[in-house]
Order: C-alpha cells, then sequence, then structure tokens
C-alpha cells in the first residue's frame, strides 16, 4: 500500500472512535482532521492511534542524542506504510526528490542501514527477520518485516519523524486513548531519567475486534521531539492475512528496548527540526468539552470520563443504571452552505421560530457494539453554525449496551445542542 494511502487508512481508522453518518463528525471532521494530521504527523512513517485513537490516540531520545547519556528514546497509531522499495528510492513517476519532502532528511542514512539496524536490535540479531523493506532518511524513515520465531509469522515495524515538542499533538502522541474511544488490553505511560516520554500499547487492529488481529506499539518522543516509534501484530500483515499466532512475538519490555536504543540516533540527527503547528481556528466560542463536561451532568448522571479536542467532545455519564457515551462536534463554516442545505432539507427536519434547523435520528449503532442505540440531535444555526450531539446506551459503541436507551432523552440533548453557550 503506498504510503500516501496509508495515511489516509490512519486517519479513517482513528475515526473508528466517532460516528460515520449525519455527517457528525465526518463532515464536520475535516477540521479535527487537520489536528489529526498534525498529531499522526509524527507518526506518518508508520501509517498509524489511536487516534485517538485516538489517536490516540493518539507517542529515540535520550540525553546522548542531544547531549550524552545512553539512548531513552515513538510515534502514533497502528498502520504498516509499505515503502517504495528496500532500498527507498522511488523511479518514474514516483521519483522522490527530497525537497519534496519537509520530513525528510539528507540521506546520509540508507535503507540497508535502517534494516542492519532494525536486525541488530531484534532478539537473535534478527536472523529471524525476512522480507525486510526499508526507506533511509531521504524519505521520513521507516522499516518493515516480517518476523518468524517458530510460532507464526507477524508483521514488525518501526518509523522515526520529529515533531514540534511544544504542540499538543506531541503530547497526544504519548497519551494513553480512553476506552470509551477505543478497546484495548493494556496501555501505559512512564516519564524516563531524560525527560522523554513512552508509551506501551496493547491493543487491536480492529475496534470491533471482529479480527482478533492484536497490534503491540511502544512509542518514544524526546523533549526535543525526536520521534521512534514500533509496531507488532501476531499477524504476517496488519489486515488482510489470517492470525498467525496467539500474541505478536516481542514482549513490551524487547519493545521499549527497541525503541529506546541510540543505534538510532544517526538517522534522527538526519531530520529535519518539525515546523510549529499552525493553529487551527477554533469554533466562534469555548472548546467543545468545556461546554459539554457543563451542560451534560446537570440532568442527574454522573461525569465518569471525558475528552475530546477543539470542536469535538465526548463525554461517558453513569447515573447508576449503565454508562451511556455522549459526543459533541460543533461547527462554524467548515462545511459549504450548499451542503448544509442538501443535509438539512426534506423530512424529520423542523424549522425554529429563529430560523435554527433541527433534525433528529434514532439508530442502531455502527461500530459493532452489540444492541447499541444512537440517538442523535442535529442543529444548524443561522450563519452555518451546527452543533450536533449524539447519545449511546453504551460507555463505548465498540461495546456492548449497558442500558436499554442512552442516559439522555432526545429532548435533553436537544437542549444541549440548542444551548447559546456553544457560541457566542
Amino acid at each position: 500500500m503506498p504510503f500516501e494511502d496509508d495515511l489516509g487508512e490512519a486517519l479513517r481508522r482513528t475515526g473508528d472512535g466517532f460516528p460515520v453518518d449525519q455527517r457528525v463528525l465526518v463532515d464536520g471532521g475535516e477540521l479535527r482532521g487537520r489536528r489529526m494530521v498534525a498529531r499522526r504527523r509524527a507518526a506518518v512513517v508508520t501509517g498509524t492511534v489511536l487516534a485517538m485513537a485516538v489517536v490516540g490516540t493518539v507517542g529515540a531520545y535520550s540525553g546522548g542524542l542531544f547531549g550524552g547519556g545512553s539512548g531513552n528514546g515513538g510515534a502514533d497509531e497502528v498502520n504498516v506504510a509499505a515503502p517504495p522499495s528496500a532500498s527507498g528510492s522511488r523511479t518514474g513517476k514516483d521519483a522522490f526528490d527530497p525537497k519534496d519532502d519537509p520530513y525528510a532528511g539528507t540521506g546520509a542514512v540508507t535503507a540497508e542501514q535502517m534494516i542492519a539496524t532494525f536486525k541488530a536490535l531484534l532478539p537473535e540479531g534478527g536472523t529471524r527477520l525476512t522480507a525486510p523493506e526499508a526507506r533511509g532518511t531521504d524519505a521520513p524513515p521507516m522499516v518493515t518485516g516480517i518476523y518468524d520465531d517458530g510460532k507464526g509469522r507477524a508483521a514488525i515495524s518501526l518509523g522515526l519523524s520529529r515533531t514540534d515538542p511544544n504542540g499538543g499533538p506531541a503530547e497526544q502522541l504519548v497519551n494513553c486513548p480512553s476506552k470509551s474511544q477505543l478497546d484495548y488490553q493494556t496501555c501505559t505511560t512512564e516519564k524516563l531519567a531524560d525527560g522523554s516520554r513512552l508509551l506501551l500499547f496493547q491493543g487491536y487492529e480492529f475496534p470491533d475486534r471482529r479480527v482478533d488481529t492484536k497490534v503491540w506499539r511502544a512509542t518514544l518522543i524526546t523533549p526535543q521531539g525526536f520521534v521512534v516509534d514500533a509496531s507488532e501484530w501476531n499477524s504476517p500483515a496488519e489486515k488482510g492475512a489470517p492470525v498467525s499466532r496467539s500474541l505478536p512475538p516481542l514482549t513490551l519490555a524487547q519493545m521499549k528496548a527497541l525503541v529506546t536504543s541510540d543505534t538510532w540516533h544517526p538517522a534522527l540527527n538526519d531530520l529535519p527540526a518539525a515546523k510549529p503547528d499552525k493553529p487551527v481556528p477554533p469554533m466562534a466560542g469555548p472548546v467543545a468539552l468545556d461546554v459539554l463536561q457543563d451542560l451534560a451532568p446537570k440532568y442527574g448522571a454522573q461525569l465518569v470520563d471525558k475528552g475530546g479536542e477543539g470542536n469535538y467532545a465526548f463525554v461517558v455519564l453513569d447515573d447508576g443504571k449503565g454508562k451511556s457515551l455522549v459526543q459533541v462536534n460543533a461547527q462554524a463554516g467548515e462545511i459549504s452552505a450548499d451542503e448544509l442545505a442538501r443535509m438539512f432539507s426534506g423530512p424529520g427536519v423542523t424549522v425554529l421560530p429563529d430560523g435554527t434547523k433541527v433534525k433528529t435520528e434514532q439508530r442502531p449503532g455502527e461500530k459493532g457494539g452489540k444492541n447499541v442505540a444512537w440517538w442523535t440531535v442535529d442543529t444548524l444555526r443561522t450563519g452555518g453554525k451546527r452543533v450536533v450531539v449524539s447519545a449511546f446506551n453504551s460507555g463505548s459503541q465498540n461495546a456492548p449496551a449497558t442500558r436499554k436507551e442512552p442516559v439522555l432523552t432526545m429532548d435533553q440533548l436537544k437542549e444541549i445542542a440548542l444551548s447559546p453557550k456553544w457560541f457566542h
């Protein structure tokens, strides 16, 4: 899969944490998507976290790299981008010019050197690694291969990059995602002695776990923004291949050693510093999470989880009868007037005296959770300002229903969506 296509797939899968219809977090997700591109940029060499994740999701580094000491050194997400060739070069119409990629270095470290370093850090000197492919630092550097220790063939990859250490994306790379947004086994974070931050993650390739493909990840980011990220699977490919073993081959301790090795320093030092992220204009009002966590608990349920960024936010509420996920996306001018007119036309749309259009829907969930109900109130104010609020009868779209109906009624969702606090 081409590198650019894999990035798109990474962003799509990050969106699995959110509803994919109603344009609630999809059409309006273009704005959030730009934030995700910035957040994933450090991880782009391997394609996928979280988002959150996600993402995290959606996270080599050591004083040795930047001033002495032993190496302790991530990126985000869990997709393998197939490099163009083992040499890292491209030919013909796909010929690569380093000047065209702001994340490429001078090429001081070759694809062959990336493979050699990778093998040396694997158990038994990498003798179990087959079909290695890589890119050197004349492109965003990465290395992939199939690891076979006799217990089943497994895909494994590692990528190097740099990110703005003072920006939000850097912090997001090494934050564990909320389980209301992404199902996973374990996730831990650690701050190393040199100030580098490490994330160790054990999760699933598919959020709904329709296939038992597991992905384990180690992500490290230094105070200077150098990033090393490694991912491994329990199948010979992250998608499209059957599970070949019960677990990925390397332990988390081995994954940590892989990303914290100072042998990555030459390649990292050849990468240009990341430019500070350009701020994305927020909605015309406070950030969505501030508003949602102020409005949603007023109906008597306890807030047990929360998260979000900019115009998107979620909370998990529990009234003692089961957890319920509530999400919001507030938009101001991100969608064209023609598209908004199409979305808010036809049956099911009501117009309030002040001209605000309201569209409601109750439907089954789409993320694999058994018996999940998805209730949505979509509102469009004059001037193109839009607020969409959704609630589920589960604490996560990927988990089975925890209650018969969402914790908030349709009238309460409407009241939240129409609150004047979203735009002022």
